[in-house]
């Protein structure tokens, strides 16, 4: 009985047997490659840069004052407008000076008299005194009287020529040329000579400096760059896409001990007026340039925890995951200091699919890569 149940028993294990082997999964098969955009990296001239915050000043600014007493009388400006230098501003009314003018004029015809007067006595009497019949010392007193008279002349003529001064000062003309602020007092009203209020404020707009600091450390790329020739600046001015262009023409002599800085300056010429007296403005210092620089776009450069890296496109189009040091960020550019040469294929976008090793669909980004510039050029 036991002999005859035992086929059936085995019989039914190699059934159940077969039908395991006959579900089983297959072999999983790889995953299909992964799509990503790629760029080379290449070696080209980078600048070294200094960034900081400055402050824009202008070169000249003058507090236009009157310089005599008197009424104004007309004003030939406007607020805000531009003016050149020498341009007439103010009038003042001018009868005061003028009739100074006239008095001084008088004056001195008056004393050009009395020197003809004193002039002829003295010719007339010279040929008398000659002969003995008028003393030495009645003589004496004509040219006396002559001299006197000359002297007065004289001081008439520096009274006249003040006078004019004067009479000058009833037209305040623009002593630089820049932009005027808000004119402060209006025609009608009387002024003061110097007085405390101005009468208008005019800023030198064109050229500009631009004031800012530096840390201490810096200071020697400065000085070095500087002796060659006056160092690039740009300056960025919000809502302006186009930074302004610069030179340095200033290093301070001594490095601040309390911030540690060092103050520098730098001249704009400002033709489009993009920089006014006042503004704050970020500053943009070229202190040298890296000849042959290995450079990538920044998003390419990904960071991790051991550092940051990049993977490389290998010939068999397989991701290598290497780690990279990154020397410095420059306008959405990575300068790569190690772990990377020109000419290597980098995955610029689609990271978050890539592993090390892992097989890639390649896909090369012409227009970032036309950005970058070609393997070994310098643009």
């Amino acid at each position: 009985m036991l002999c005859r149940a035992f086929p059936r028993f085995s019989g039914a294990v190699i059934g159940t047997l077969a039908l395991v082997a006959c579900t089983r999964d297959p072999a999983p098969h790889a995953p299909p490659p992964a799509p990503v955009t790629v760029i080379k990296a290449v070696a080209k001239d980078m600048p070294v840069l200094a960034t900081a915050v400055g402050s824009v000043e202008p070169i000249n600014s003058v507090s236009v004052k009157s310089l005599i007493d008197g009424q104004i009388l007309e004003s030939l400006v406007k607020d805000g407008d531009d003016v050149k230098q020498n341009q007439l501003l103010f009038r003042i009314d001018p009868r005061p000076a003028q009739a100074a003018l006239h008095q001084a004029e008088a004056q001195k015809a008056k004393d050009v008299a009395t020197m003809a007067q004193a002039r002829s006595q003295v010719e007339r009497n010279q040929a008398i005194a000659d002969k003995g019949y008028i003393s030495a010392d009645q003589m004496e007193q004509f040219r006396t009287n002559l001299d006197a008279a000359a002297a007065s002349v004289k001081v008439d003529e520096a009274n006249i020529a003040a006078a004019k001064v004067t009479l000058g000062y009833t037209e305040i003309h623009s002593p630089i040329a820049g932009r005027i602020g808000r004119i402060l007092i209006q025609p009608g009203n009387l002024v003061k000579a110097n007085d405390t209020n101005p009468l208008v404020v005019i800023n030198q707009i064109e050229p500009i400096y631009v004031n800012f600091a530096l840390p201490g450390a810096q200071l020697g790329p400065v000085l070095v760059g500087q002796r060659e020739s006056p160092l690039a600046v740009q300056a960025a001015v919000t809502g302006v896409a186009k930074p302004v262009e610069g030179k340095v023409a200033f290093v301070d002599n001594a490095v601040d001990t309390t911030t540690g800085t060092v103050k520098l300056r730098a001249e704009f010429g400002n033709p489009e007026h993009l920089l006014w007296p006042g503004q704050l403005v970020s500053v943009t210092l070229t202190l040298s340039r890296d000849a042959n620089a290995i450079v990538l776009p920044d998003r390419a450069v990904q960071n991790g925890p051991d550092g940051t890296y990049v993977f490389v496109v290998k010939s068999d189009q397989h991701a290598e995951q290497r780690r990279v040091v990154v020397k410095r960020m420059i306008e959405n550019q990575a300068v790569i200091e190690s772990g990377l040469a020109a000419g290597e294929t980098v995955v610029l976008d689609g990271q978050s699919r890539v592993e090390n090793g892992a097989a890639l669909k390649v896909t090369e980004d012409t227009k970032v890569a036309d950005d970058v510039g070609p393997t070994g050029t310098k643009p």
